[in-house]
């Protein structure tokens, strides 16, 4: 994503927050709208998918204390669009075209809300630059990187870990990354090695953008490389062992810094995004650290009380007892038998109760509930029910 994309989002719009939203309400906004619009539960629909990723976009800055930072400060600077002049300026607000000032920044390319090349920082000193001199180049960030990884139902709730095979952009083997087949390249005579030229644009403010010569880089490859066309990139792939904590959820994003593609002139890698998805379980469910199931009881189990064994996920059974009476649907609470939560505790197995009806009754079953209803003919269940309805 460009910074020019960067200041003109409106990412607070996109989740629906305000402003002055705490983490939580972030947090809780990106999680709804995750739900609503994840890809699973729109299959083929392109506008929901694109909808995903504007909220992924979004909750990756405004979820970093960091970017969102960043974020905040550079809106507050540019406004909308529009540069804002400190003290002694030309009165009041001016503007430019953003595209001047952002089109084409240096730097690696990033997925899911990165910024390209040094960020903001970089810009903003090329802005400022009053003395004239060339802006030292910095060390290059690598990009970031995307994937994804189906896990089963045991293994979201456990932790896994999973090998991922990934293609991103490294330093060109065959060039050692100069770009030069022989190792040699030259420095480039327009930016003078910088990777950046400078430009007035009146009333004490200059601007820098990548160098079109050289693409950036600072150096120009003499003979270029056959194989990175003289760019000092090239493809790689590479299979790593990733670790996915417990209790991951389904269609949760998560972030594995430096393992993105490496980083240039020195430069830190960038990240890597795994994007989880969840098989479902044929028993179990899941609600938040919560695991769930539904255990089947009969009709005496239900009215008389009693004990019934419940399965748990990857573990013994437990028992829980009935009480005399115990309605259809009603939910118990097995503690310390649900997911794993970030404090390494787990949460709960909730159990519902289903009263199952028999099919096909022996003669002495159909006997015995025949005997139950004469004795139970004065009673109605749905008096109530009718009442109400009359009453409404």
């Amino acid at each position: 994503m460009s910074t020019k994309d960067f200041v003109e989002k409106d990412y607070y719009k996109v989740l629906g927050v305000p402003k002055d939203a705490t983490d939580a309400e972030v947090k809780k906004a990106y999680r709804k709208l995750a739900r609503e619009y994840h890809p699973d539960a729109n299959k083929g629909d392109a506008k929901a998918e694109e909808r995903f990723k504007e909220i992924s976009e979004a909750n990756d800055i405004l979820g970093d204390p960091k970017k969102r930072k960043e974020y905040d400060e550079a809106r507050a600077l540019f406004g909308n669009g529009g540069f804002r002049a400190g003290p002694g300026g030309a009165g009041g607000n001016f503007n430019f075209d953003l595209g001047d000032l952002f089109g084409g920044a240096p730097g690696g390319g990033q997925t899911a809300g990165g910024f390209g090349g040094g960020g903001l920082g970089d810009v903003f000193g090329g802005l400022f630059n009053r003395g004239g001199a060339g802006t030292r180049v910095q060390p290059r960030r690598g990009q970031d990187i995307e994937s994804e990884v189906t896990l089963s139902f045991t293994e979201a709730v456990d932790g896994a870990t999973v090998p991922l095979r990934m293609s991103s952009q490294a330093p060109c083997k065959a060039c050692s990354g100069t770009g030069d087949k022989n190792g040699t390249p030259r420095v480039c005579p327009t930016c003078v090695g910088t990777g950046q030229v400078s430009r007035g644009t009146g009333g004490g403010f200059s601007l820098t953008d990548p160098c079109v010569d050289c693409k950036g880089r600072g150096l120009i490859a003499q003979d270029p490389c056959e194989v990175c066309k003289g760019s000092g990139r090239a493809k790689s792939a590479r299979t790593m062992q990733v670790r996915i904590p417990a209790g991951v959820l389904d269609g949760q994003r998560i972030r594995l810094r430096g393992k993105g593609s490496p980083g240039e002139r020195g430069g830190p890698a960038g990240d890597l995004y795994v994007v989880v998805h969840v098989d479902a379980h044929p028993v179990f469910g899941r609600k938040g650290d919560n695991l769930t199931v539904t255990v089947p009881v009969t009709f005496p189990e239900a009215a008389l009380g009693g004990e019934v064994k419940v399965p748990t996920l990857g573990g013994p059974p437990v028992t829980l007892k009935l009480p005399a009476g115990t309605p259809n649907g009603r939910t118990m609470r097995a503690r310390g038998k649900g997911a794993v939560r970030k404090d390494g505790t787990r949460g709960d197995l909730l159990v519902t109760v289903e009263v199952a009806v028999p099919t096909d009754l022996g003669a002495d079953a159909q006997d015995a509930l025949e005997a139950y209803r004469k004795s139970t003919a004065g009673e109605d269940p749905r008096a109530e029910l009718f009442q109400a309805a009359k009453g409404a």
